[in-house]
């Protein structure tokens, strides 16, 4: 294109763009129906933008967690991305079960994982605007050399699409269709990754620096002040007190809390009418019938090991190790008692105790080399394998294949639970039917009816215990949510019920002076301790640098003078901490320097060191591709973290993503 001629007049829209305003001055139809697109798109835009939700249906209701949209436009067709309730509880249980982790974490892992499920499905779409995607060579080429190659394609030859299903199935709770699905977008998010953190380095003087950083040991003596001493200090008068209690007012306004009066009665389990309830064998076998889910037993292997690690453990080298594991397995073989060379050489601490003993296992519950070992050993036999954590002398004990358990077997278990559940129904039942009674005939002549006892508490806190009762932790979170003279109630009391009424309530309120005092006197001095702990150490370190002793000023101030360790900067040190969380600066100080003072929370520190240990110049050259690729590693951690944040805030302020309130509220998570 050529420019203009300078003397070429610029006036308005037609100087700048004469073909596009011939264009639009056209009486054309087609022009009509572009601009109607255009504006219509605009208030589209504009309603979704101004008014969040408005096009919400059910791809946010029902088992959906989430929806994520790739455009705008894609949330008026509905037509995003799903991440099922469903899922994100499968996903949340398999983590439980295979970090061994007790059942009441189920609640913390269900929003981290419903919250990566969504970033995933952000991450999958930004990865196709950027023209990355995953294919099926890649997910086969996976499947024969990653992770799971040896089991799937042991000497290079499937294990079969029967194998291959139950193995999928068995681990991940998916069918094989739904498994590749997975893996194919969890190679478009590392190639994603790898896209995105390209552009990482590191230079050669970083990585000489950081080795040399983190190999650096350093000895040193150190004088201690510590708060718990300096709290004797403070010794505020009555009237510094005063004036504390004073200037705090808003801060003791509400000191005492609010405390009810509670009148009830309450009864246990064995005064039910009509005694313990009793289970028929039709109700025992209607149970194991509906519960037939509960009896399945996977397949499961008992094994016992001794675990030589490396790294962590005893040896320097991998080699090493593993001629120890080897040494060990001759013994073995030789006829050496399992459990007793378990004790002896195993650095698992938990099963060595035990003698290497490990208990059942199911598939997938144990890494995926022990897994293998377990699960295709014959049993009694004796073999080594490597898994991240060492080598391992594994033996199979036992294996027991899938199976239901009979009736016999867990009789005792279904009549102990309906036995507590109609106990539990009828105990419920009864503390309905005497608080619907108290309602109508007051607390006093029901109890008298029958023959239990009316007792007033009184005043006591939320937080307080009422003494007549064996837990009273429900009975007071109930009482403290209705008013004074409300219609009795019931609540659980550990062995019974206890049907109640509030009667009386004392307001939180500001304290006496003199009834608070000792509570008043601990604020001040918790208040004053920090800037005590503050002013001491700084006190002392002024003096160690003018006498350039350290003893000396320690002894001036009633310091205790201690020795560390020789410790590099991960390094743990008595009433001080973490070097590198505490005082990296004594890692910069050289043999003979003092340093300045170090607040160490609970202590003041001020420190001397007296030697000082730098890694040679061919020790960092033999670790400088090993300390590069963990630096480099690391930023590209930070890297990608920073592109994922953004990523999705630029999602969320497009407003391309749903949460269901709904599944929120029914899992029991926050926003």
């Amino acid at each position: 294109m050529s420019c203009p001629p300078p003397d070429t007049p610029i006036q308005g829209l037609e100087g700048r763009h004469p073909l596009m305003i011939r264009f639009l001055q056209k009486d054309n139809r087609i022009v009509k129906s572009i601009f109607v697109v255009i504006i219509g798109a605009a208030v589209v835009t504009m309603v979704i933008t101004l008014i969040p939700g408005i096009f919400q249906s059910a791809s946010v209701t029902g088992d959906t967690f989430a929806t994520v949209y790739p455009h705008w436009y894609s949330r008026m067709m509905f037509s995003g991305d799903t991440v099922s309730v469903t899922r994100v509880q499968e996903i949340a249980q398999q983590q439980l079960q295979r970090q061994r982790l007790p059942d009441f974490y189920l609640q913390l892992m269900v929003p981290r994982v419903g919250q990566q499920l969504v970033m995933q499905r952000v991450l999958l779409f930004e990865a196709a605007h950027l023209g990355i995607e995953a294919t099926d060579e890649d997910v086969r080429d996976f499947l024969h050399k990653g992770e799971y190659g040896q089991l799937l394609f042991p000497n290079g030859q499937f294990v079969g699409v029967d194998k291959y299903t139950q193995f999928i199935r068995g681990q991940f709770g998916l069918s094989t269709a739904e498994f590749e699905k997975e893996l194919r977008e969890d190679i478009t998010i590392q190639r994603l990754r790898a896209y995105i953190t390209a552009g990482a380095t590191v230079s050669d003087k970083e990585v000489r620096e950081q080795y040399r950083k983190q190999n650096i040991k350093i000895k040193f003596d150190y004088a201690v002040l510590s708060a718990d001493d300096l709290r004797k200090q403070i010794s505020p008068t009555d009237a510094e007190l005063q004036s504390f209690f004073t200037k705090n007012a808003a801060r003791y306004a509400n000191a005492v809390p609010e405390e009810r009066t509670i009148t009830y009665f309450a009864f246990s389990g064995d005064q039910i009418p009509g005694g313990v309830p009793q289970v028929s064998q039709q109700e025992i076998e209607q149970y194991y019938t509906a519960h037939q889910a509960d009896y399945q037993t996977p397949e499961q292997a008992r094994s016992r090991h001794i675990l030589i690690k490396f790294p962590g453990g005893a040896a320097k080298t991998d080699a090493e190790a593993k001629a120890k594991a080897e040494s060990i397995l001759k013994q073995l073989q030789s006829g050496a008692d399992f459990a007793k060379l378990a004790k002896q050489y195993s650095e698992d601490t938990g099963s060595a105790a035990q003698g290497g003993e490990l208990g059942f296992a199911k598939h997938g519950t144990m890494v995926p080399e022990f897994d293998k070992a377990i699960f295709t050993q014959k049993i009694g036999e004796l073999a080594i394998i490597k898994t991240q954590y060492g080598y391992h002398i594994v033996q199979v004990e036992e294996r027991q294949p899938a199976h239901t358990q009979s009736l016999n077997e867990v009789l005792p278990t279904i009549q102990v639970s309906l036995i507590r559940e109609k106990e539990s129904k009828a105990e419920s039942a009864f503390a309905q039917s005497l608080t619907d009674e108290a309602g109508k005939n007051g607390l006093a002549k029901t109890a008298a009816a029958h023959h239990l006892a009316v007792v007033t508490t009184p005043p006591v806190a939320a937080q307080g215990v009422i003494a007549g009762l064996p837990d009273s932790t429900d009975v007071l979170a109930k009482a403290f949510l209705v008013k004074q003279g409300a219609a009795p109630a019931f609540a659980p009391t550990g062995e019974g019920y206890a049907i109640f009424q509030v009667t009386g309530i004392t307001p939180s309120h500001a304290p006496k002076f003199e009834d608070f005092k000792a509570n008043i006197a601990k604020d001040y001095t918790d208040e004053r301790l920090p800037q005590l702990l503050a002013e001491k150490t700084k006190e002392l370190a002024d003096k160690a640098h003018s006498y350039n002793d350290l003893n000396k000023a320690a002894k001036e101030l009633g310091a205790t003078v201690k020795t560390s360790d020789l410790v590099g900067e991960s390094g743990q040190v008595p009433e001080l901490g973490q070097i590198s969380t505490v005082a990296p600066e004594l890692l910069n100080l050289s043999a003979g320097q003092i340093s300045g003072p170090i607040d160490a929370q609970r202590t003041g520190v001020v420190a001397k060191l007296t030697d000082k240990q730098e890694p040679t110049a061919d020790e960092v050259n033999k670790n400088f591709d090993q300390t590069r690729d963990q630096i480099l590693d690391q930023r590209r951690e930070d890297v990608f973290s920073v592109f994922v944040n953004a990523t999705q805030d630029k999602f969320k302020k497009d407003h391309l993503i749903d949460v269901n309130p709904n599944a929120v509220k029914s899992m029991n998570l926050g926003q």
